[in-house]
């Protein structure tokens, strides 16, 4: 049913589901509603498989006075401002019970049911009532303990609904997220605790209060993604989806490879890469992206399904991007972050290097926290990165003569050193890219790296503080341990370009630097470097929305 949508902007009918939802926890019912974010768990999938079955077919409400039972009815009420879909609705005549369905066990409480249930029942009975029907109570029927408990619609129940219904609709037209439960066990089986941080949030606010604490806090969310993206590349292959796989043959040598959809985070394509149409829609249905590169690396375009929900998210962006003071104090954090790594990369791997390097990156880092403007952080950033650079060469320990490094260059990259960092930095580019558009981030609008077409400005903003950490490591590795040889790299005219293998060994370098876990240097807990990317993203998105006043940045220990 498509609902009425005022002048506002605020949908003018709050469905029964998301006001269950609100009575459950605030915040989660904002994040879901308003800011359009929904993340699959182990227990909502098996709901959604349990609760297949009721909603295959919609049933009119059949006139007259005969018993009946009809599934999946949907109803609205403007006066009471709900809608709702019941999952079956029983009656005889006008007097009726709406039934919901719980894919768990009943709790055998005091009560009954858990309030959030009754109340999701009492939105229905309104609803009901206002169509015309008699609604005294409902019915919820677990279906793994094939047990229903009843719930009466007294007028302390409907009371407890209109006034939340009142305060959902006030909390929307306000236009802020609630604050995070503080401890609460609610979050720990949340489908949504990887995206609203409720710990992570509360132990940042309190760092900006009270300063630097030691506490550790629980781990909600996985250290590692389920799924994880997959890489194309070559002429001549075609990407395919059959039945619940997607398959990558060759037109020379048929079928190579294949990988379940559910276990795809993202689809990399590079070079003249083939992708069928159902293939495509499949995964714009499943919220996968589909990146398409050049032959050398370069980024060209991404085929993504609808885009985030979250507007509001992109309002307060395009606020920050076009405030100067505002997004200068995100570029100072981002800066001093990026640099502060690069001096920490280099006192560990680097027993050489003079302690007049290290402290200069240290003042430099600190510059950066107290820039005055845009001009002289660049200036900052750029004396930064000749002073990493120069001792760059020294952590490289490959045997082969050729790989030697004397500085940074790029468009082309003239050895092939530059060649791969510059290869890493795309795919970063690409990963984070990715990143900002699943928090609902415009990625082409940044606080550092100025608007400029086609330049995927936010992406490069969160990219910075991760090139030491991520890309520069992932290229001393492959270097250092000889797994890249002279014969993978092809020269040029003009500079020097990875040969097809050679890509291959560095995506693979890249994907096992993503999937290291590490103990998260403020929250404390098991991580990966992928898991790294989105919770700093999001992060961000919280100092934008007001929630938290800085941006903290990721430095390694």
């Amino acid at each position: 049913m498509q609902e009425v949508v005022p002048d506002n902007g605020i949908p003018d009918l709050i469905p029964a589901s998301m006001l269950a939802a609100f009575a459950y926890c605030p915040r989660l019912c904002y994040l879901q509603w308003a800011q359009g974010e929904f993340h699959d768990s182990a227990e909502t999938v098996e709901g959604k498989h349990l609760h297949a079955w009721v909603d295959a077919e919609q049933d009119e409400v059949p006139e007259g006075f005969s018993p009946f039972h009809a599934r999946s009815v949907s109803l609205s009420a403007q006066h009471a401002g709900v809608v709702c879909r019941i999952d079956l609705l029983e009656g005889d005549g006008q007097r009726v019970t709406p039934v919901e369905y719980k894919r768990g066990a009943a709790p055998h409480t005091p009560e009954g049911l858990y309030e959030p249930y009754q109340i999701q029942l009492c939105a229905q009975g309104l609803a009901l009532r206002e169509n015309g029907f008699s609604c005294d109570g409902g019915m919820a029927y677990f279906i793994r303990s094939q047990e229903r408990v009843a719930v009466k619609f007294d007028q302390f129940l409907i009371d407890r609904t209109l006034e939340l219904i009142s305060s959902l609709r006030a909390v929307v037209e306000r236009g802020e997220v609630p604050p995070p439960l503080r401890s609460s066990f609610r979050c720990n089986r949340c489908s949504l605790a990887g995206i609203c941080l409720p710990d992570e949030v509360n132990l940042l606010k309190e760092m900006e209060d009270e300063g630097k604490t030691e506490e550790k806090i629980r781990k909600l969310l996985p250290a590692l993604d389920s799924a994880v993206p997959i890489y194309v590349s070559g002429q001549g292959h075609t990407v395919r989806k059959r039945g619940e796989r997607l398959e990558i043959w060759s037109h020379d040598e048929g079928k190579v490879s294949d990988a379940r959809l559910i276990e795809i985070s993202q689809v990399n394509l590079y070079g003249g890469v083939e992708i069928t149409t159902p293939a495509t829609v499949e995964l714009m249905q499943r919220g996968v992206p589909v990146l398409h590169f050049t032959h050398g690396g370069w980024f060209q375009g991404i085929c993504l399904g609808l885009s985030h929900k979250n507007v509001q998210l992109r309002i307060k962006q395009f606020e920050w991007a076009t405030n100067s003071e505002k997004s200068l104090s995100i570029a100072r954090k981002i800066v001093s972050a990026k640099i502060e790594n690069c001096r920490i990369r280099l006192r560990r791997y680097d027993p050489y290097a003079a302690m007049e390097a290290l402290e200069s990156l240290t003042g430099l880092s600190q510059d950066a926290k107290n820039a005055p403007s845009y001009q002289s952080l660049l200036g900052i950033e750029g004396a930064a990165a000749k002073a990493y650079f120069a001792r760059f060469g020294e952590l490289l320990k490959a045997k082969d003569s050729s790989f030697s490094f004397e500085d940074r260059s790029r468009r082309p990259p003239r050895d092939p050193v530059n060649t791969v960092l510059s290869y890493l930095y795309g795919i970063l580019t690409k990963e984070l890219f990715v990143t900002a558009l699943a928090v609902g981030f415009d990625p082409y609008l940044g606080f550092y790296h100025q608007p400029r077409y086609g330049r995927p400005a936010l992406a490069l903003d969160l990219m910075e503080e991760f090139r030491p950490v991520i890309a520069d490591s992932v290229a001393f590795t492959l270097f250092n341990r000889n797994e890249l040889k002279e014969t993978d790299f092809i020269k040029t005219g003009i500079g020097i370009s990875l040969a097809p293998e050679a890509k291959r060994k560095v995506i693979a370098g890249y994907e096992m630097r993503l999937q290291k876990e590490i103990i998260h240097p403020v929250f404390g807990y098991k991580i990966s470097y992928r898991r790294v990317l989105e919770v700093q993203a999001r992060i961000l998105s919280r100092v934008l929305s007001g929630e938290l006043k800085d941006y903290t940045p990721f430095i390694v220990r």
